[in-house]
């Protein structure tokens, strides 16, 4: 039986849900992402783990409400998420950069991509799986996608329309696009606000 490992940029998944208005059910998103994959596939594909990177909101010193409301929002969301079959949640940690020149704060996240990297080329590299699945928009994994090609891994890469560099897209054996209609197909439904 074939193994897919699914690796997920949290943050960048929001960001393509928020532009198309769309709230991910996450129990029903690997399912997709093995589902396209499978399509490619000949044997019966079984998802390995699915991994999830992100970070928990910064909080100031002194902590506003509205930073800890998000701060244990998210966290929720993090121990719920551990609660579904085989995923895993990989936290890096936001650091307040400063202010733009239009007075905006900025922030960076530490750490992220580093553990998917990580946890990418690993199981690449000792053979646990023979497909893996990438969702991200970062093209500081290009090294990681040639290194799991050269070991018989087939790399698939889920991107959003507007995120990447032609190098990274080349890289991957299959590439699938993460518009409005595939989020659809996941969509879970909001609860109704009084």
């Amino acid at each position: 039986m074939a193994r897919l490992a699914i690796f997920i940029d949290g943050g960048y998944l929001s960001t393509l849900a928020q532009q198309a208005d769309v709230w991910v059910d996450f129990e029903k998103f690997p399912h997709l992402v093995r589902d396209t994959v499978a399509i490619g596939t000949e044997e019966p594909l079984d998802i390995s783990r699915t991994y999830y990177y992100d970070c928990l909101p910064y909080k100031s010193r002194p902590t506003t409400n509205e930073e800890n409301r998000r701060y244990e929002k998210k966290h929720q969301f993090f121990e719920w998420l551990e609660e579904l079959p085989r995923y895993v949640v990989r936290q890096g940690q936001l650091k307040y950069r400063g202010l733009s020149s239009e007075g905006k704060k900025i922030f960076e996240q530490k750490g992220v991509d580093l553990l998917l990297g990580l946890d990418f080329t690993q199981l690449c590299t000792k053979r646990q799986i023979t497909h893996a699945a990438v969702v991200t928009g970062d093209s500081d994994f290009l090294p990681a996608i040639e290194l799991a090609r050269s070991e018989g891994i087939q790399v698939w890469l889920f991107y959003g329309s507007q995120s990447f560099a032609n190098e990274i897209r080349r890289a991957a054996d299959e590439r699938v696009e993460i518009d409005r209609a595939f989020l659809q197909r996941v969509e879970r439904k909001r609860r109704a606000t009084r």
